[in-house]
């Protein structure tokens, strides 16, 4: 069968790169972007350029550029809201590099709101300071992912679609190159390069109530693991508080910038309940928010509560927030007159293939940036809006580490546990996602864990797993079996692991990660 051909128009692909990046995010990108200096790329994505978490990213951009903040107290909220288990070298790195971050995605096209001819900085969540950089309102990430996908558009750069990566080649212990399968023709194909960057996302699909879009699957962990690669903090997901939960419409994000603006939660008996929770009420913690919204729920034995808007005098929402206000307008909600329905759903993986400050794995010639990866710079609980400016952070750090010819795998002391995953599979997605939400959702405990080992275990492994479907469904079946196995050893309650039968952070025995490796 005839290999894939790339999408942006050039020479079909060769066998051998410098660079292979697997993922089209901002991650995948802004490494392409910047290692075309180093030699011949090729970026590999199993649907569209345009499938990624990016586009779905509504919130903003870290950087501590106003005038009177500072890349040290934005290190100091990153370092509280992750819950004591922030790595504080990566997170200085992040802090002291998002300003210079920030001028690059400016260079490659991104044009960031301002106000009055200066930088318009929003407020969100655990932040001491306005530092959150917007573009088009609340479509950050569609316009960073609009940017960059329009610079790749470079002979230099083939990007082949429809591309699904199904194992990477590993010989003499360092990953040579990535095993394909082009799933327009089912042609299989083998890549080889000099090095490999997972720049793949998250796992938001492993839920049954998710912000993230379908290719959200945890393929790039999966492979990693698959590989012989370090997994760390898989047990920590971030449940975003405030998403859209309506009978009938498909879950929708709205963006904590909405609270940062004065938004207030509310329960049916029209309470605002916040204060009960947290002294910061709605600009708390991420997973304190979220609880305290299931607690209201439980309270009153519904399935949603109120994001009131209707106070809010200061802000054309419709102006401000354009793709929350028409989408809400599409299922007949106004949010400047009615409050809007909403519900926690899985947003962002704290963990994932473990890497140091460079993007380097634990497998020589194997590096990772953005969600897939776990620098630790989240600790137990991302600071909002931290998660964009990470992907280019670390993505310039990997181009960076790739070109000094240093090479090596990262050097990162602490004990690790093998684990053996086998090759089962749900017999549909919706199966996979209510198992999970059940047992690993926003509260947790040992019974609910250990019968959702129980039953991935029972599962038959997949008759074929040449499909999209039947690939991405065995993958994340691994995936939610080292996540439970995590949360399960972890008998505390810290950032987005939240036990019921252990409520109380346990910082003698548990501040620290955990670390996994195939057995």
């Amino acid at each position: 069968m005839p290999a894939p051909s790339p999408r942006n128009g050039s020479s079909p692909p060769r066998r051998r790169y410098s660079l292979i990046v697997i993922g089209s995010g901002i991650s995948g990108l802004f490494v392409a972007l910047e290692a075309r200096k180093l030699g011949p790329v090729l970026v590999l994505t199993k649907g569209s350029i345009d499938d990624c978490n990016t586009r779905w990213a509504q919130g903003g951009i870290a950087a501590a550029v106003g005038p009177l903040d500072s890349p040290l107290q934005h290190l100091s909220d990153t370092i509280a809201a992750g819950d004591g288990l922030v790595d504080e070298e990566a997170a200085r790195v992040l802090c002291e590099e998002a300003p210079a971050r920030i001028r690059d995605l400016v260079q490659y096209g991104v044009s960031f709101d301002s106000l009055g001819g200066e930088v318009a900085l929003g407020r969100e969540a655990a932040h001491s300071h306005s530092r959150i950089l917007h573009a088009g309102g609340d479509r950050t990430g569609a316009e960073i992912e609009t940017a960059l996908s329009s610079a790749v558009r470079d002979p230099q750069i083939p990007v082949l679609d429809h591309t699904l990566a199904t194992a990477l080649t590993v010989e003499g212990g360092r990953v040579t190159g990535v095993e394909a399968i082009a799933l327009e023709t089912g042609a299989y194909e083998h890549y080889e390069a000099d090095y490999v960057v997972l720049g793949t996302g998250g796992a938001g699909q492993l839920f049954s109530h998710t912000t993230n879009p379908e290719v959200a699957t945890g393929d790039g962990i999966s492979l990693a693991f698959d590989a012989g690669a370090e997994i760390a903090d898989i047990e920590f997901y971030q449940f975003h508080p405030t998403a859209l939960r309506l009978e009938g419409v498909p879950t929708f994000l709205i963006s904590e910038a909405v609270r940062g603006e004065g938004a207030i939660l509310r329960n049916h008996a029209g309470e605002a309940f916040m204060a009960r929770y947290h002294p910061l009420r709605e600009l708390a913690p991420r997973d304190v928010v979220a609880r305290a919204i299931v607690a209201e729920m439980r309270a009153e034995d519904v399935d949603f509560q109120f994001l009131d808007c209707t106070g809010l005098r200061s802000v054309d929402l419709a102006v401000r927030f354009p793709g929350i206000h028409a989408f809400c307008i599409s299922v007949g909600i106004d949010m400047r007159t009615q409050p809007i329905p909403v519900a926690p759903a899985a947003h962002y993986l704290m963990g994932g293939v473990r890497t140091d400050i460079w993007g380097r794995t634990t497998l020589p010639g194997l590096f990772a940036c953005g969600e897939t990866a776990c620098t630790g710079v989240h600790g137990a609980n991302r600071l909002a809006s931290n998660s964009l400016m990470e992907t280019v952070v670390f993505g310039k750090r990997v181009v960076e580490h790739i070109a000094s010819g240093k090479g090596g795998a990262a050097k990162i002391s602490s004990a690790r546990t093998p684990l053996s995953l086998g090759g089962t599979a749900p017999a549909s997605h919706g199966q996979l996602q209510e198992l999970m939400w059940r047992s690993a959702g926003i509260e947790r405990d040992a019974g609910s864990m250990r019968t959702g080992l129980d039953t991935i275990a029972s599962w038959k492994p997949p008759a074929e797993t040449t499909t999209r479907p039947a690939f991405e469904r065995m993958q994340m079946a691994k995936l939610a079996t080292l996540m439970l196995h995590a949360a399960l050893t972890r008998t505390e309650s810290r950032g987005g692991h939240y036990r019921n039968d252990y409520p109380g952070r346990d910082d003698i025995h548990w501040r620290r990660q955990q670390v996994w490796v195939r057995e």
